[in-house]
């Protein structure tokens, strides 16, 4: 599989994807720096977590107007996986990869912590590697992760099942509705996600419960 992992100014946590993506596909991604105008031919493009133009105006919506996101945007159509993950999940919803919008969590602090997770649906590219309704752990370091979505965008998206993980067991850091921690898009090749499965991939990490995440994109080929 190739990957390409997306740098805005201000992520952070593009070290911690790239070494994931490295250790499990046994090759480095592609870097594309927000300016680069385009993206090579990949099978999945990732946008990590951080702080993309320190969150001004709301976080990750300068990001979601980079001329780089029309090329996302045109990749996505085009049947590429695209992962979006804390500040990539808030990038994409902005940009309207992704319905809804992502808010200052419910409690106004950062929340750094582990949660535990349940797959929603096992049945798409990025979760096959788990099982229907299985719990599993992860963790989560953001200050605006309270997903929202009005009425009738929740009923089309739990619908379509397009919820591939909600905060399970209580322990939703952010007043999330519906205690939604991940989405697709209708065609199930978009996925955004606010915990870091990219931390949790090996004993070093203290577990391997986001391994299986990685491990069902390997197969992909362009």
């Amino acid at each position: 599989m190739k990957a390409a992992v997306v740098l805005f100014p201000g992520l952070n946590r593009d070290r911690d994807m790239i070494a994931a993506l490295t250790k499990i596909t046994g090759e480095t991604p592609a870097l594309v720096w927000h300016k680069d105008g385009d993206i090579p031919n990949v099978d999945l493009i990732v946008i990590p977590g951080g702080f993309s133009y320190g969150d001004y105006l709301r976080a990750g919506a300068i990001a979601a107007r980079s001329p780089l996101m029309q090329v996302i945007r045109e990749r996505a159509a085009a049947g590429v996986r695209v992962l979006g993950v804390c500040n990539g999940f808030q990038i994409l919803t902005e940009a309207q990869l992704l319905p809804g919008v992502l808010m200052r969590n419910a409690s106004l602090r950062f929340v750094c912590r582990e949660v535990k997770l349940e797959v929603v649906n096992a049945a798409t590219d990025f979760t096959r590697g788990y099982t229907q309704g299985q719990i599993i752990r992860c963790p989560v370091a953001h200050h605006d992760g309270n997903y929202f979505a009005d009425a009738e965008t929740l009923a089309t998206i739990e619908g379509n099942g397009q919820v591939a993980f909600r905060y399970a067991q209580g322990t939703n850091p952010n007043g999330a509705i519906n205690d939604i921690a991940g989405i697709l898009n209708t065609k199930k090749n978009v996925l955004g996600l606010m915990p870091h499965p990219e931390n949790l991939i090996e004993a070093a990490h203290g577990g391997s419960d986001g391994r299986a995440l990685f491990e069902a994109l390997t197969t992909l080929a362009a």
